[in-house]
């Protein structure tokens, strides 16, 4: 299949291929003089974040409250790193959303479990500082911390 990148003129048929889990299509890049261009690259595709949401959902979080937090990260760093691996090795940033979910249902369950955090913002703050502190110990906080933006 034939499709338009940034290097073409004209109109054509295609503009995007999906391909296992990740889609094609014209994308901003810096090239190597730093200059702004569109290229064809890669990125996780709509499907399979719905799929990796629909998956992340499933596993209820923030209802796990009889877990610690070392045992929630024994559970879910393996997939979610396997998910980083694969989806970001292309245009990390279309995968965040994702993570940033993740993080949402941390501190849902933070909340949850531990009733001096039931105020939104102590609980982002103390998830905050646990990031801080232990940046390894979910598989996501390598590339985002913050929960603050998922809301």
């Amino acid at each position: 299949m034939y499709c338009q990148d940034g290097l073409r003129r004209g109109s054509y048929e295609h503009t995007s291929l999906t391909f296992l889990g990740f889609t094609f299509q014209q994308r901003q890049m810096r090239d190597k003089n730093g200059r702004i261009r569109r290229s064809f690259r890669p990125a996780v595709s709509r499907d399979a974040l719905k799929r990796l949401g629909e998956e992340v959902r499933s596993w209820r979080l923030h209802r796990r409250v009889n877990l610690t937090v070392e045992e929630l990260a024994h559970r879910i760093n393996p997939i979610v790193a396997g998910w980083m691996q694969y989806y970001g090795r292309f245009y990390r940033s279309a995968l965040y959303p994702l993570l940033m979910r993740i993080n949402a249902y941390l501190v849902r369950w933070l909340r949850n479990k531990y009733r001096r955090f039931r105020a939104m913002r102590k609980a982002i703050a103390a998830f905050q500082r646990a990031a801080k502190r232990r940046p390894g110990m979910f598989a996501q906080w390598r590339w985002v911390s913050s929960p603050s933006l998922a809301w």
